[in-house]
């Protein structure tokens, strides 16, 4: 019979909670997305505003646990930047 490595579980346990907390992290900063980029297609500015600074500060703090990379979260605010100027100059 083989001997169990306790340490190796514990790393198993340890990687497991991380997978589900950066899961949700992850989903919480998709949501936002979608919230703005819905908002953004309404063409509502005051809502899509609100929703883009809602939206910036969960990328960020995604980008500071980890969860995203500093450039990734850097190119998605660009992007979404990007969005709402080009929304703001048509009206």
């Amino acid at each position: 019979m083989t001997k169990k490595h306790s340490s190796a579980e514990k790393r198993y346990r340890q990687s497991e909670e991380r997978r589900l907390r950066n899961k949700s992290v992850r989903s919480s900063v998709r949501t936002s997305v979608k919230k703005f980029v819905t908002l953004a297609q309404k063409k509502e500015i005051s809502g899509a505003e609100a929703a883009l600074k809602e939206m910036i500060k969960k990328i960020d703090t995604a980008a500071q646990k980890g969860v995203i990379k500093k450039n990734a979260a850097a190119r998605k605010k660009s992007r979404m930047q990007r969005l709402f100027n080009t929304l703001k100059v048509a009206q």
